[in-house]
């Protein structure tokens, strides 16, 4: 911890905003850990035991799409099921406005990524000219320097050094979780396509299309009743 306290401090001034966006890098890393680790260890299940439930009981389906609803994958699939004959048009929409609403709560926290890796690197270069400034005010040219002006202008040189180290790691960090993050989000894409697909699926072939027979069936029985009376 002491050694890392010297480095901040080699660092100077510009080092203190570089530290700030690395500690919101890794706190919004493992949060987005987190997410990702529950969402990714129970989809798969909550998604079988929603389109299993969706054959036989769009009530079970539903219900057991709200007891996960703390998730994305729960929420998405609730929000169709929860509607009361719906045709398969405002189905679909749910659907599609539900995988919306959820996309937005993944990227949470992109932006501040986008930041630092824009920001870091910049913060980086300015302790860099920052530092050689201190050092080429410290040279003496042409000798004559004490010991202080030398220690003035190595002091410099680190500080040079120190911030640009921190601003490229601070910078990288947030690329790579940026780009795992991305990652992430473009299969859930993929994969709430393919659910939401099979759910609607289900529900015009199971309820909406055997129930618009039957009515169409009984409507017809009642014209043929008419006719004969």
């Amino acid at each position: 911890m002491t050694n890392f306290y010297q480095i901040v401090a080699a660092g100077g001034p510009v080092m203190i905003p570089i530290v700030g966006m690395s500690v919101l890098t890794l706190g919004r890393a493992l949060e987005r850990a987190w997410f990702w680790y529950r969402l990714l260890s129970q989809e798969d299940r909550i998604v079988h035991d929603v389109l299993e439930a969706a054959h036989y009981d769009l009530e079970r389906a539903a219900a057991i799409a709200e007891q996960a609803s703390h998730l994305p994958i729960g929420r998405f699939l609730l929000a169709p099921l929860r509607l009361r004959y719906p045709t398969p048009e405002t189905f679909r929409l749910a659907l599609e406005t539900a995988g919306d609403r959820e996309f937005i709560e993944m990227r949470r926290g992109d932006k501040l990524l986008e930041s630092v890796v824009g920001l870091a690197p910049l913060l980086g270069l300015l302790g860099t000219v920052t530092g050689l400034i201190i050092t080429f005010a410290n040279l003496k040219v042409g000798g004559g320097g004490s010991a202080a002006d030398t220690t003035k202008a190595a002091a410099g040189i680190g500080e040079a050094l120190t911030t640009t180290a921190g601003g490229m790691v601070a910078a990288i960090i947030a690329l790579a979780v940026f780009r795992v993050l991305i990652s992430l989000q473009a299969k859930q894409v993929e994969y709430f396509s393919i659910v939401g697909g099979e759910l609607e699926l289900i529900y015009r072939q199971r309820w909406y299309e055997p129930g618009l027979h039957q009515s169409q069936a009984l409507l017809s029985s009642s014209n043929r009743s008419s006719t004969v009376i």
